[in-house]
């Protein structure tokens, strides 16, 4: 969860005035791009553990959603709808018009004197600290441990927010891993925790949890992950943000043994000027048995990545931006023409509206 989220989820300093603010909201946001593969993939798709600006030599939508926000003293909700080829990619699973629900909660606040609120529906992940919301994220394109780990989720979250703001702690009731509906013959529920601390504007912690399964119970197998980050910001113009998560998953139903994957990332984000920002990214991905990505090759996925990322701020609502980015595997798992390879290299620009 980004600290933009996090605000997000406290309660509104009330009004010092006699006249009370408006409840109802709107906001909308679009990001088209325009993105090149120069392994030239035939069928126009970047990798496939990549869901977000995943099309080749094409102008396409990524993302965009029109949202509405209602929040009272004790009550709050959201709802966006949204397409894109995010929403192509990431909801395929989802039945029907749950394919185009970005969010959709309801929340209430359960104390008078503490804010301690019960959301429902569904709403950001609780996992990592990138979004599908670009603006909020430091590189143009998301980080493998993001593409592969949930963007959103479905169930009730219980939420603690201290007086001061600075320390949040969550506990979640799941429908599964980025699951609106559950998955047919699962008849278990997934679970969550978070811990998120903001000791000062220049220094926040997270650590957030998933135990669950994502299989029907006849193939039971019981996952735990860990997600733990911190952003530091030095300085007006220089921040570093950098994350190390670890999942395990029984190898097979009611098995001892279990299969693990861990990723780590960092990035260097330098803002010379409000208008313009530099972002440095470098991450690494093992998942040698091929848990979350499957390759089918004797080292499974074992991946490093380099982005260089350049922003440019015009206005208040537009960002252009551009971002170089390559991944290179142990494995030959890269497909170039007919032969796999063992590079992938692309660059993507893009244009995000935010209002």
């Amino acid at each position: 969860m980004s600290a933009a989220l996090f605000l997000r989820f406290a309660v509104p300093a009330q009004d010092s005035t006699s006249e009370k603010p408006n409840p109802l909201t709107f906001s909308a946001f679009a990001e088209a791009y325009y993105g090149y593969d120069f392994n030239k993939p035939l069928d126009n798709n970047r990798p496939g553990f990549l869901y977000s600006h995943n099309r080749h030599n094409e102008f396409n939508v990524n993302l965009a959603f029109v949202k509405a926000g209602f929040s009272e003293e004790r009550t709050r909700a959201n709802i966006a709808v949204a397409v894109g080829t995010y929403i192509n990619a990431n909801y395929a699973a989802e039945p029907g018009v749950l394919k185009n629900i970005y969010e959709a909660n309801v929340g209430v606040k359960i104390s008078r004197i503490k804010n301690l609120w019960i959301d429902a529906g569904v709403f950001p992940s609780h996992i990592g600290f990138e979004s599908a919301h670009s603006p909020g994220c430091w590189a143009l394109t998301r980080s493998m441990v993001a593409e592969n780990s949930p963007y959103f989720e479905s169930g009730a979250r219980l939420t603690y927010i201290s007086h001061n703001g600075k320390i949040m702690l969550s506990a979640l009731a799941l429908n599964g891993w980025q699951r609106i509906t559950r998955v047919n013959g699962n008849s278990l529920i997934s679970w969550g925790t978070q811990v998120y601390l903001e000791p000062s504007d220049k220094v926040t912690f997270n650590y957030s949890t998933f135990l669950g399964t994502d299989k029907p119970d006849s193939m039971r197998l019981w996952r735990i992950y860990h997600n733990l980050y911190a952003v530091l910001q030095f300085n007006d113009k220089i921040g570093l943000t950098t994350g190390f998560d670890f999942g395990t998953e029984q190898v097979s139903n009611g098995s001892s043994a279990t299969n693990s994957w861990y990723t780590a990332v960092s990035i260097l984000r330098l803002t010379p000027n409000s208008s313009w920002a530099v972002a440095i990214r470098g991450e690494y991905y093992s998942d040698e048995n091929g848990v979350i990505i499957a390759t089918g090759t004797p080292n499974g996925f074992k991946t490093a990545s380099f982005s260089l990322n350049l922003d440019r701020k015009i206005g208040e609502h537009l960002l252009w931006r551009t971002e170089f980015r390559t991944f290179n595997s142990t494995d030959e798992i890269f497909m170039k023409g007919n032969n796999f390879i063992k590079n992938n290299n692309a660059i993507t620009t893009s244009l995000t509206l935010n209002f």
